[in-house]
């Protein structure tokens, strides 16, 4: 077994006001395990098998009310996490994962981590494009 790797949200204290009060705290953010990917967002918890992440890719540049907080994409069943709208990573799952809010399920997750390029390494960039 190796070692689980962690990746802590980027707490970008602009928006504190938004974050804070949906329990969001240092040290969450996404951990990857031998055989699971978990993404932590104050009581919101997302999870997976590894075997079901496909890829990722890095998106940068957010508007702040598309970006901070637990939101639904209008444009498609995907899911953010959100603490900063600097950068983040949009993970692309094979089959869609439920369990977070109550009647939907996710194609994608979008987490804005402080290391993006080591969440992308750790999940594979292999997304098609």
């Amino acid at each position: 077994m190796t070692e689980a790797r962690h990746f802590d949200y980027e707490l970008d204290q602009r928006f504190k006001a938004i974050w804070w009060p949906l329990g969001v705290r240092s040290g969450q953010g996404v951990t990857i395990d031998d055989d699971r990917l978990t993404a932590r967002y104050g009581p919101f918890t997302l999870n997976t098998p590894l075997e079901n992440v496909v890829g990722g890719h890095i998106t940068e540049h957010y508007r702040w009310y598309t970006a901070i907080g637990i939101r639904l994409s209008f444009a498609d069943d995907g899911l953010t996490f959100g603490t900063s709208t600097r950068r983040g990573v949009c993970i692309h799952f094979a089959d869609k994962v439920g369990g977070v809010i109550p009647g939907k399920s996710h194609s994608a997750l979008t987490v804005t981590v402080a290391d993006c390029a080591g969440l992308i390494e750790a999940i594979g960039d292999d997304t098609p494009t």
